[in-house]
């Protein structure tokens, strides 16, 4: 990635922000009142094979003190990439480790992480984007939600949005672009997140390479 790209990203994700902290919570609430929405606790969110929960790097170490695991334990890389002509396959953030298809940390008795859940499930079903409030599919919208909880809802979205949109500035300046090249078992995992780089030997990351080449087919 040329200097001027990064320069033009980082100028489109900056108006973003700034954009982003002009969000007033009243009118956000206003919008999810609207909607309507109470968690029915059906689970549906924390598991399925297309479900994953992408997480930044600060909430991988909330977990991780909470739960005594390690990083890779907590998290994985995703497997949509790119390799580069030295076989190292290199993708963007992190995805929370699933247990089949479910969420590693959905039980029995529902989610057992939940005081430092990821934001992006704190706010489900609900996230922005520009062009504002966006719905995801969930059985619990269009339920009767007060005006207190809709104002802290609106509150954790915002704050979602202003998080998304810092660390992408943080990923793009320190990612660096690198040469592509055809897949390999020789390389590594490289991960670029808002800390920057991030390589990882293969076996590290038990079955990993497999699925990352499968992914190809």
């Amino acid at each position: 990635m040329t200097s001027k790209r990064v320069d033009l990203i980082s100028g489109e994700l900056y108006s973003q922000l700034e954009e982003a902290k002009r969000i007033l919570p009243e009118e956000l609430a206003a919008a999810i009142q609207n909607a309507g929405f109470e968690c029915i606790q059906c689970g549906e969110c924390c598991r399925g094979e297309d479900n994953c929960v992408a997480v930044f790097p600060f909430e991988v170490r909330a977990i991780m003190e909470k739960t005594g695991q390690n990083w890779l334990e907590v998290v994985e890389p995703p497997t949509e990439g790119e390799w580069d002509f030295e076989g190292n396959f290199h993708t963007l953030e992190w995805r929370l480790r699933k247990d089949g298809e479910r969420c590693q940390y959905y039980g029995d008795y529902g989610c057992q992480i939940y005081p430092v859940r990821p934001l992006l499930c704190k706010t489900y079903p609900f996230y922005l984007e520009e062009e504002g409030l966006v719905l995801s599919e969930c059985r619990g919208l269009s339920n009767e939600i007060g005006p207190k909880e809709a104002f802290r809802l609106a509150a954790l979205i915002k704050e979602r949005r202003l998080v998304e949109i810092q660390e992408a500035l943080d990923l793009v300046r320190r990612y660096r672009d690198f040469r592509r090249g055809a897949p390999s078992s020789e390389g590594v995992c490289v991960v670029h997140d808002s800390e920057g780089e991030h390589r990882i030997d293969w076996y590290r990351l038990p079955g990993a390479l497999d699925r990352m080449l499968g992914h190809l087919k």
